[in-house]
């Protein structure tokens, strides 16, 4: 008896396996072994999406990928030797990336499950939020080296990824990156952060939000420095003129100042006329080599060959969009960045008498690389592929959050899975679909019709996407058609309660758009049949958040967010446009997982 119901249970997930249809984020070091056991563990049907290429770096730990594949996308080549596993399955591959429009939330319910094999925080909370929002299990993992951990994330029965905070990225304060640096790491985030970004990337200004007052001046005085060196790009000796700027008038100027020269032991000015002449006759073979630190001449020549190659990039795109649109974002494979960034650094570096670092090691930093084992991501993806035949098997019971450690002792440790944290922010959000024909439906049909005849909503709401479209003391919208403020098929719109008796508030509601064409003409538009619960109102869990906000912990904020707090939040739903990222380096000592560097 026992015998037969083991066997039915293994038929009934062999059949559920090969019919499932999932979706992998990443391919990657964990991306390529997973993509392996899934299509060895029955899977048939695999949607691989990745928006990176292949680089040199990663041939060591991701197998699917030669030398031949350089350059290459590797959610394509990924595609195509991982079909050699399983020649029948239906493998697609996209080189997109997982925000783009398209891929909306209609896209992600065509998914029984979906896997996570990224390698940043944004694109972590975006799938996460994409998956929550359309019902679909997440097999969520991360590794940093010799550690990695594997969770489930099911809408309503375990807690998502932003239910816990995370860790602040580290970060150095503006006035110690521009004139008291003292580490390698200050000069890399120098030339990859201010003068990368203020020349090349004109998409990407400060967010005055994340730095402090005293710092703002310092954040003028810059961006108003490279607005006019970049006004001169066109130049022939555009190269001579930053290099002097930089490197002898900056540095003379900062040389006079008394504060500056107590801090600073070394302060040594270059000369533009003498690295000249010294760089004619330096060994280019050399150069090729990453792993070597680069002479104060050979940074030079470097310097201006790839800021030349880089200029003649940027004058191109001048000349094909507006300067608003012209942009070189940083991309850590990317040659010509990388030997600028690279040899700015060093030549900064040489300036204030700190240790001059490889070409190698300068990627690390700029590119918040950590390095990862072969291992370590075979053994998280087996994992992940373990957790999977659980919730295809509704054995909820058995998931686990594992996590993989070094340890002699114990190398590996679970939990169950955790309940959804009640005041997390995304899981205590209601959501629903809203069928409604975009070019006949104002917003004034949303807002009168649909939210406060139909579920009941006072005055005081506001309705936000990627910015504010209404709220009662912003009513300039009402009027327009909903494809003119910019909603389309797929578009978040957030409802947020604003009544000022926080006990009747209702939870903020994610209302997701979805075209469609109405005979009714006068009435171009689905009404809403949902109920929306309040807010529960907890005074101990307001006197706990008082009292942590005493002891300055941060662990959790109680209740209902307000308006302004939830366009300000860092973790809130709206893609909101950060404008300058933080500065993030390797800490050895903490226990956050950060996923493996693709």
């Amino acid at each position: 008896m026992i015998q037969q119901k083991i066997e039915k249970q293994c038929e009934d997930l062999i059949s559920k396996t090969s019919s499932s249809k999932v979706l992998l984020v990443g391919a990657g070091g964990i991306g390529c072994e997973l993509l392996k056991n899934l299509l060895l563990s029955g899977f048939c049907e695999i949607h691989i999406i990745d928006l990176d290429t292949i680089d040199l770096s990663n041939l060591n730990r991701q197998f699917l990928f030669e030398k031949k594949h350089i350059k290459k996308p590797k959610s394509l080549v990924a595609k195509e030797n991982a079909q050699k596993f399983n020649p029948k399955a239906k493998l697609k591959a996209y080189h997109s990336d997982i925000k783009d429009p398209r891929f909306n939330i209609f896209w992600f319910q065509k998914f029984t499950l979906v896997f996570n094999a990224l390698d940043n925080l944004d694109a972590r909370r975006h799938v996460n939020k994409m998956c929550l929002i359309a019902g679909v299990p997440l097999i969520e993992s991360g590794t940093m080296g010799f550690r990695g951990q594997v969770q489930v994330i099911i809408k309503g029965k375990t807690e998502c990824y932003d239910c816990n905070p995370k860790e602040t990225p580290k970060t150095y304060p503006i006035c110690t990156i521009r004139m008291t640096p003292t580490l390698p790491i200050h000069c890399t985030v120098w030339a990859k952060s201010y003068l990368f970004s203020h020349i090349f990337d004109t998409k990407k200004t400060f967010d005055t939000e994340k730095h402090e007052k005293e710092d703002m001046h310092d954040l003028y005085i810059t961006k108003n420095i490279f607005k006019n060196i970049k006004d001169s790009i066109k130049d022939e000796n555009f190269a001579e003129k930053l290099f002097k700027k930089l490197y002898f008038d900056d540095i003379i100027q900062l040389k006079s100042m008394e504060e500056i020269s107590r801090i600073l032991k070394t302060i040594n000015p270059l000369s533009y006329e003498d690295l000249k002449s010294k760089s004619d006759t330096i060994d280019k073979e050399r150069l090729k080599n990453s792993q070597l630190v680069w002479t104060i001449e050979e940074n030079f020549y470097i310097f201006l060959l790839s800021l030349e190659n880089l200029r003649r990039r940027f004058i191109s795109l001048l000349d094909s969009f507006s300067d608003n649109k012209s942009a070189i974002p940083f991309d850590k494979d990317d040659e010509d960045i990388l030997n600028f960034v690279s040899s700015s650094a060093n030549l900064r570096s040489y300036v204030f008498g700190i240790e001059q670092k490889s070409k190698f090691e300068i990627k690390q930093m700029a590119g918040n690389i950590i390095p990862s084992i072969a291992t370590t991501n075979s053994i998280i993806s087996g994992i992940c592929v373990l957790q999977a035949f659980h919730v295809l098997s509704n054995n909820f019971n058995s998931l686990r959050t594992v996590f993989y450690s070094r340890r002699p002792e114990r190398v590996f440790n679970s939990a169950p899975a955790s309940f959804p944290n009640p005041q997390c922010e995304l899981c205590g959000i209601e959501t629903s679909i809203f069928s409604v024909d975009i070019n006949s439906a104002t917003l004034k049909n949303l807002v009168i019709n649909v939210l406060q005849e139909g579920l009941g909503y006072g005055e005081e709401i506001s309705i936000i996407s990627d910015r504010l479209l209404y709220d009662i003391e912003f009513e300039d919208n009402l009027d327009k058609l909903l494809k003119d403020i910019g909603v389309q098929n797929g578009t978040f719109l957030t409802i947020i309660d604003e009544n000022d008796n926080e006990k009747l508030n209702r939870k903020n509601l994610i209302l997701v758009i979805k075209e469609k064409t109405f005979k009714n003409t006068e009435k171009p538009y689905s009404m809403l049949n949902i109920t929306i619960p309040r807010h529960s109102y907890n005074h101990e869990a307001e006197r706990n958040d008082i009292t942590n906000e005493n002891n300055n912990d941060n662990d959790f904020q109680v209740l209902k967010k307000r308006k302004s707090d939830y366009l300000n939040s860092e973790s809130n739903l709206i893609a909101k446009k950060t404008k300058m990222d933080p500065i993030v380096i390797d800490d050895d000592d903490s226990d956050v997982i950060v996923l493996d560097c693709i």
